[in-house]
């Protein structure tokens, strides 16, 4: 059995040599996740005579083969929470950080308890941040998926949010006018795009991806028109979409009568990433709803 620092060594330049993007940062983690120890733990066993754990090359090549390192260590980390992830739900990123934080602050800001409704939960990264860091929050995720259904299950029903089945289209009809909050990262993806990196193009189900039609932005107006439909006057809505989608979805927000105060909000990568609006008070024809 090879060292510690040896085994990690060469794990690094095998996942460098597959075009893993931070191959020693995985190395790392891949190691943590079979010692039981922290990441900070293994880089001090690292300087010891420490063996590598047993198993780990196997699970280093399924890395190289671009298998997301959350599906092999079946978490993924997103703000303070520890998500259950795993084949059929979408792995959570850091861009969407920046729409949960916009949801948490302005739930943070009406009078207590808040109502919050995440459409298209996935894992519930969104849902569950508002839950765990807005105190007496109601919060409610609807997604489509059974597979993705049953992560957000997992993850969101320890944190007393509501997980129901639905699609985002025609969710938590009957319930109109009465959330403070609507947060959402639908599927924005346009038909004709792939995304570059194997691991979401090979394993992030199709159904989290695209967004419908070839401009991506079936889903997106979908949930503005929902949005419109749950929120009180003065509620606020904001969703994630494509950086090359942001001036679209600000027109068309501004230029619906349901929306006032729309605005634009870069990821941290300071890309333009999220979009939010205010539910106006104008009387709105809204189309009737069914489950």
């Amino acid at each position: 059995m090879p060292s510690l620092e040896t085994a990690l060594r060469d794990a690094a330049a095998e996942l460098a040599a597959a075009g893993v993007p931070s191959p020693r940062v995985d190395a790392e983690l891949l190691a943590a996740h079979l010692l039981g120890e922290s990441v900070g733990r293994v880089k001090a066993l690292a300087f010891t005579d420490a063996a590598a754990p047993e198993g780990y090359a196997e699970l280093v090549a399924e890395r190289a083969r671009r298998i997301p390192l959350q599906h092999l260590t079946g978490k993924a980390y997103f703000r303070r929470l520890e998500l259950a992830v795993g084949p059929g739900v979408f792995v959570p990123r850091p861009e969407t950080e920046t729409v949960a934080q916009l949801a948490i602050d302005h739930a943070l800001v009406v009078p207590a308890p808040a109502r919050v409704a995440d459409l298209g939960t996935g894992s519930g990264a969104i849902a569950g941040s508002v839950a765990a860091e807005v105190p007496g929050a109601q919060v409610v995720a609807v997604e489509l998926s059974p597979l993705a259904l049953a992560w957000a299950r997992r993850n969101l029903e320890p944190l007393g949010v509501q997980v129901l089945e639905g699609d985002l289209r025609t969710a938590l009809a009957g319930q109109e006018g009465t959330f403070d909050v609507v947060a959402s990262n639908p599927p924005y993806i346009p038909a004709g795009a792939v995304p570059n990196e194997p691991e979401a193009a090979d394993h992030d189900p199709a159904m989290a991806l695209y967004g419908g039609g070839e401009d991506g932005m079936e889903l997106p107006d979908a949930a503005a028109r929902t949005a419109a439909r749950l929120l009180k006057p003065g509620g606020y809505f904001v969703m994630e979409h494509a950086e090359v989608q942001a001036g679209t979805i600000a027109e068309r927000l501004a230029a619906d009568p349901a929306w006032q105060d729309v605005a634009s909000h870069n990821d941290l990568n300071d890309r333009p990433r999220a979009t939010s609006a205010v539910r106006s008070a104008t009387p709105t024809t809204l189309p009737d709803v069914k489950e």
